[in-house]
């Protein structure tokens, strides 16, 4: 199977000889259609550096990576973004939303930026937004929501454009456990329809929901595999 995300022997050092950090150390990851991977491991482990280099947000030191097909280490920065746009959805932990805008506009703005016309783009907003339980705050402005109602918003702006796939850095961290349920519920429906999800969290309560946990430690990855319930998925596939 094609991964819809790819990167190869990747390394990344940060700092000049002789203070250098070797933050990646020849990391290799792909990213299948389908998938709802976990992404864990230690603060200062390599987790952010990784997934900012797999979104075209910060270039490697060597090696490469593949976005639906297209070499981002090889494109320019504007290239980069354009890349971007088209494939991928990003959930920063930071939220990331334009204070101006009422959550409705938040996620309509991504429609309309990739040409959505501002009626459609409204409407898909509205249906997300109530789907992720905030039917009641549509016009409100991130100001007047709380932290797990800012982080709803963010996912649904990354779900929005329909993107093949989505990452997201610790996306239930602001969110009580029932809504944590919610959204994970949610991402599973996404990735049911041939897209991907990859999460980095410490939230132990996201691996079973999931199909992979890959871990991460001193810029290596130390374990790759299946979870349980992506175990049980196969079984039944085979049978």
């Amino acid at each position: 199977m094609t991964a819809l995300l790819e990167a190869r022997s990747i390394v990344f050092d940060h700092g000049q000889p002789p203070f250098v950090t070797h933050v990646l150390r020849d990391l290799s990851l792909a990213i299948h259609p389908g998938e709802l991977t976990v992404l864990m491991g230690p603060s200062g482990s390599g987790k952010t550096t990784l997934i900012s280099i797999l979104a075209g947000l910060l270039r490697p030191t060597s090696g490469t990576v593949e976005l639906a097909g297209e070499r981002l280490t090889d494109l320019d920065d504007a290239a980069i973004t354009a890349a971007r746009r088209r494939s991928l959805g990003f959930v920063f932990q930071a939220f990331h939303l334009f204070d101006a805008l009422s959550a409705v506009d938040n996620v309509a703005e991504i429609l309309a930026l990739s040409g959505t016309p501002i009626r459609e783009a409204r409407a898909r907003a509205r249906e997300l937004l109530v789907r992720f339980g905030l039917g009641e705050r549509l016009a409100h402005r991130p100001g007047q929501l709380s932290a797990g109602q800012r982080q709803r918003v963010a996912i649904a702006r990354a779900l929005a454009p329909g993107p093949k796939i989505v990452i997201a850095d610790e996306p239930t961290v602001a969110l009580d456990g029932s809504t944590a349920k919610s959204v994970m519920k949610l991402l599973r429906e996404y990735v049911s329809g041939g897209t991907a999800v990859l999460l980095v969290t410490h939230d132990t309560r996201l691996v079973e929901p999931t199909d992979r946990v890959v871990a991460i430690e001193d810029g290596r990855i130390v374990r790759d595999g299946r979870t349980a319930i992506a175990s049980r998925r196969g079984g039944e596939e085979e049978e």
